[in-house]
């Protein structure tokens, strides 16, 4: 590990506090400081722990440029603070949505360009058009849809979505600002020299994630089914076979720890990343497994009507991402919802206290 200093912003959220703990936990000697305005709700219960491995925190806010005028100086940042919900802005007043997720992250490449500092940005799946993701043809099976194959559509096989499928069309306010922020990270690459790389992800899951219907739905299946607390299938006939693949926050970990560890090599390279068909689930799926480990069964309501950009099927296409670092997702679905499981009887009077 080349880096001494790692500021991650978004750092006492769910993914942000992971990837700080992991870091500490692999690299000792590292300095890692995580700055957070702490708005999400139970992002306030990560910081004892990260106090507790010697990880500072920063209570900022990346809209603010005044919060980021820290003293301290660090080679190394890891953007992954967001506005995440694929609702955000719809209907309503969408400048939290811009101003977070636009306006922040450009504040973050600032900080990066006086500090010289390289650049790991998560983006999102959304970036991609949801009326180009439901065009294509899907057939109604037992348990989920499944995309038919022979289907002449460029940056899309039966193994997922690659980087080259199409951008162009409405994506959700929350994908056209990450999608804007990466058009900004190339720009100040090529103005300023700034070294970075960029990864596209898909559902990300596991132990401390708060989850919301717009955002970890797969941890928020297992905190219903273990609480009692009712659930709600949502458009395409309220069947509960819209797909998405998933993966382990830990898997995420070893993939950024591959990336900066190469990143003279994948300078400005842009990867999909995420479970792939081996580690993607139904809704329908997920309340199978969720019964099975909890022995709860749960009432699920049925909503016909669609979400605004909702999209049936979402599977990423890791064939990139494993061609340049020999890296796949190593956690299946059962393992992953075990986890949060395990996470929720250890802590269930904090969870329960904070979500209910």
């Amino acid at each position: 590990m080349k880096y001494k200093n790692i500021l991650i912003t978004g750092g006492a959220g769910f993914i942000g506090s992971s990837l700080a703990l992991s870091f500490k936990e692999k690299y000792p000697s590292l300095k890692v400081a995580a700055l957070d305005n702490l708005k999400r709700r139970g992002s306030e219960l990560n910081i004892p722990r990260l106090k507790d491995r010697g990880i500072e925190f920063i209570h900022g806010d990346i809209r603010c440029p005044e919060d980021l005028n820290l003293q301290k100086r660090f080679d190394l940042l890891i953007e992954c603070s967001a506005e995440p919900s694929v609702l955000a802005g719809y209907g309503n007043n969408p400048l939290y949505v811009v101003n977070t997720n636009l306006t922040g992250t450009i504040n973050c490449l600032e900080l990066a360009r006086k500090n010289k500092a390289d650049v790991v940005f998560l983006s999102t799946s959304r970036v991609y058009p949801f009326r180009a993701l439901n065009h294509i043809k899907y057939i109604d099976a037992e348990t989920r849809f499944e995309w038919t194959g022979s289907q002449a559509i460029p940056g899309w096989s039966t193994a997922g979505v690659d980087v080259d499928f199409t951008l162009c069309g409405p994506k959700s306010l929350y994908g056209a600002t990450k999608l804007a922020s990466e058009i900004m990270i190339q720009e100040y690459a090529d103005n300023f020299g700034l070294k970075f790389v960029i990864n596209r992800c898909g559902v990300i899951a596991g132990p401390w994630q708060f989850g919301k219907s717009d955002q970890g739905v797969f941890t928020l299946w297992m905190l219903a089914h273990y609480f009692k607390k009712e659930l709600k299938y949502i458009g395409y006939g309220a069947k509960g076979k819209q797909v998405r693949d998933l993966m382990h926050v830990d898997d995420l970990f070893r993939l950024i720890d591959l990336q900066v560890n190469s990143l003279p090599r994948i300078n400005g390279e842009i990867f999909n990343v995420g479970g792939g068909r081996r580690v993607s689930l139904s809704l329908l799926e997920a309340t199978a497994l969720c019964q099975k480990m909890t022995g709860n069964r749960i009432r699920i309501a049925k909503e016909v009507k669609g979400r605004p950009g909702d999209v049936a099927i979402y599977i990423t296409d890791n064939r990139k991402v494993n061609a340049e670092l020999n890296w796949s997702p190593k956690k299946m679905p059962e393992e992953i919802l075990k986890d949060c499981l395990a996470w929720i009887r250890a802590n269930e009077k904090l969870i329960k206290r904070s979500l209910f």
